[in-house]
């Protein structure tokens, strides 16, 4: 979509937490369609792996920005910014733990997304330590994981950045012995997902530290058939690997501008995108406590999504984060066009308030 000459591009966020059960984006890219509406009434769509990555399935917008979380909410607090990209040459880091068959079917899901997508790659990286993965939940249901080793991960990705990759794709092995009622709750569409806490430690760790786009995608074995999975699930049967949205998404991802040289006085010379040009965010009800809303919120309009439960309950007010209450990511998407399309949203419903005078100690009506 292109910018009115009259106005400025329009910018939106979309944040959905991982590991909280989010009623829409807590299973396997099932806010991917959420992405693609917003996209559709925006000119630029940050947003983070989370929200786009569907295991084998991906859909390419060419509008949007796909952050990892730290970087995100870096950007959102104007320490960092966004310089769009071309191309990114990914760097392949696999867990050391992997096993030779497992790692095998890795290997051909990056080959194809080469062969097949064209997309860049490095030649890849094996840890020299097991990585240790180990997940956790907390009394909320909310789930986050640790790993033993991370300066083997951190090595292999700077191994990946000496061979000329600009983003990392990390395969860790995850236990299989998850629990079983979680994972079962899950592939019913009806749980947290047990895998994403750990998840987010693995790519914080590479973007806080390297300052490169990072994405992970779990190596699990096998689950047997189940024919009653949930569609919101149903896009991690398909296959032995989750890498290749992963690989989709980090082609594009935008790079990460630390430099105070480049701060936003020099923006004409340099297309980097920064959050004061952010006009909107857009963050489940319930889970309004993450960084990016508390640093967007005062000065973006803020969209709170009741219809997206989460395992979380942090309410816009109880922050004191100025908010916009909608029932669904239809009605958001409505109220970001409106926004876009400079309409009080006001002016779209049957009652219209009458225009009243100002006054030092109040309002008045006309003529009162």
């Amino acid at each position: 979509m292109n910018a009115n000459l009259s106005s400025r591009p329009y910018t939106a966020v979309l944040v959905v937490p991982t590991g909280i059960g989010a009623a829409v984006g807590g299973y396997a890219g099932d806010a991917l369609p959420v992405a693609r509406a917003i996209a559709s009434v925006v000119d630029t769509l940050i947003t983070h792996p989370n929200v786009m990555n569907g295991a084998q399935l991906y859909w390419p917008l060419p509008n949007a920005c796909y952050v990892e979380g730290y970087g995100l909410d870096q950007f959102a607090a104007g320490r960092w910014g966004l310089r769009p990209v071309h191309r990114n040459r990914i760097g392949l880091v696999l867990d050391g733990a992997i096993e030779n068959d497992l790692r095998w079917r890795h290997l051909q899901a990056a080959d194809a997304a080469r062969a097949t997508l064209g997309l860049d790659l490095t030649d890849y990286v094996v840890t020299d330590a097991p990585l240790g993965v180990e997940l956790r939940r907390a009394d909320s249901g909310a789930t986050w994981g640790t790993i033993g080793q991370p300066d083997s991960l951190l090595r292999a990705a700077e191994q990946a950045i000496a061979a000329g990759a600009t983003a990392i794709a990390v395969v860790a092995r995850f236990p299989d012995d998850i629990e079983a009622e979680a994972l079962q709750d899950y592939r019913q569409g009806q749980g947290v997902d047990p895998l994403a806490g750990a998840e987010a430690v693995i790519s914080h760790l590479v973007v806080r530290t390297l300052r490169v786009p990072c994405a992970h995608a779990p190596a699990l074995g096998p689950l047997p058939l189940d024919p009653s999975i949930s569609p919101k699930s149903a896009a991690e049967e398909l296959g032995h690997t989750f890498l290749p949205c992963v690989l989709a998404g980090l082609s594009r991802a935008p790079g990460f501008v630390v430099d105070p040289g480049l701060r936003p006085g020099l923006r004409q010379a340099n297309p980097v995108l920064w959050a004061d040009q952010v006009d909107a965010i857009v963050v489940p009800a319930s889970a309004c406590g993450g960084s990016a809303l508390l640093s967007l919120g005062g000065r973006s309009l803020a969209i709170a999504v009741e219809a997206n439960t989460t395992a979380l309950a942090v309410s816009p007010e109880a922050l004191g984060v100025p908010a916009v209450r909608v029932a669904s990511y239809l009605e958001a998407v409505g109220l970001l066009a409106a926004h876009r399309a400079g309409v009080a949203p006001q002016a779209l419903t049957a009652q219209v308030r009458q225009i009243k005078a100002l006054t030092p100690s109040g309002v008045l009506p006309l003529g009162g």
